[in-house]
């Protein structure tokens, strides 16, 4: 099966590498320093990520998953037959098969993610499982505009989204609003299956993301390990720390990499310096209360409907329509 290929982004020199240099050069040349989060999931990130959660201080994929399970059936009766699930950022398919397997003959399915082989391998999985459900890949960024493929006959269920794992966290309040406005016109009136971590005790989102057996600064760092790998940057790991302190003020875990010393990287030809003690931030995971994230998806255009969540309140799944 073919999939739909696209990109908004800027040509890339460095062929073969998704875009990875173009846009790790972009970033290290800003102040303050970035890495996009998008591009921690290479095979060695996705593993890292996997082992993450497993872990015990990890709460936020065993919660969803359990939310998935216990309210499968609510979730497919106000989904309806038929549908056209779009997964934006395709994931561990775990999630996804929850969906597929309580929906009413589901007609199909289109992943999007940057990577094309991550795809193929989706693809090839639940082709086999799913024989009956229609795969239409589509490698693209999802925070890019893109074209979805043409709605199913007239007569079909609705299309709608699927964004699980608080992937919404990834963005600032203004950018998760302008996200959540081009979801919802990409589904057309359908409706959108969102995680959304909670605010909770402080030390609860400390203990996530900076674990005990430092997985999560394994993730961390592998961006610089891939770059290292696919690039020939020449990162020395062990002079970088993890960090990841929670901003109460906004909400949200902010991730980076510090520079231990003062050094300096080669990439593409170009000298890359830092100071000691500079930080490149990684990553946001922002935490919504319920009230909240829903008063953002009615300025997003949706109308919230149900809304599931653990007795401890430390993750929840919203079913919004248009």
């Amino acid at each position: 099966m073919d999939a739909m290929v696209q990109s908004s982004a800027a040509p890339n020199p460095w062929p073969g590498c998704d875009g990875f240099a173009h846009h790790l050069l972009e970033g290290l040349r800003k102040t303050p320093k970035e890495i996009a989060c998008k591009f921690f999931y290479d095979s060695e990130g996705s593993a890292l990520f996997e082992a993450i959660c497993a872990l015990p201080e990890y709460y936020q994929t065993r919660t969803e998953v359990a939310l998935l399970r216990r309210h499968a059936g609510e979730i497919a009766s106000l989904i309806g037959p038929g549908a056209q699930i779009v997964e934006f950022g395709a994931g561990a398919l775990r999630k996804i098969r929850i969906l597929l397997d309580a929906l009413a003959s589901p007609a199909a399915y289109v992943p999007i993610d940057i990577s094309g082989a991550y795809l193929r391998d989706v693809v090839r999985l639940l082709a086999a499982d799913y024989p009956a459900l229609s795969l239409s890949p589509v490698i693209a960024d999802f925070t890019l505009p893109l074209t979805l493929p043409p709605f199913l006959p007239s007569g079909s269920g609705r299309r709608v989204g699927f964004f699980p794992g608080s992937t919404i966290g990834n963005f600032r309040p203004p950018a998760a609003l302008a996200l959540l406005r081009r979801m919802r016109e990409h589904l057309g009136g359908g409706g959108l299956l969102i995680g959304v971590d909670l605010v909770k005790d402080p030390a609860l989102l400390h203990a996530a993301y900076n674990d005990s057996a430092g997985v999560t600064a394994a993730f961390n760092k592998n961006l610089l390990a891939r770059a290292n790998r696919e690039l020939g940057a020449g990162f020395d790991l062990d002079a970088f720390a993890h960090y990841a302190p929670y901003d109460l003020h906004n909400r949200r875990i902010e991730m980076y990499l510090v520079s231990a010393k003062r050094q300096s990287i080669q990439l593409a030809g170009e000298t890359i310096h830092f100071a000691a003690g500079e930080a490149v931030h990684t990553e946001d995971s922002q935490k919504y209360s319920i009230e909240c994230f829903r008063e953002m998806a009615v300025r997003a255009g949706f109308s919230p409907r149900a809304v599931w969540t653990d007795e401890n309140r430390l993750f929840s799944l919203h079913w919004l329509e248009s």
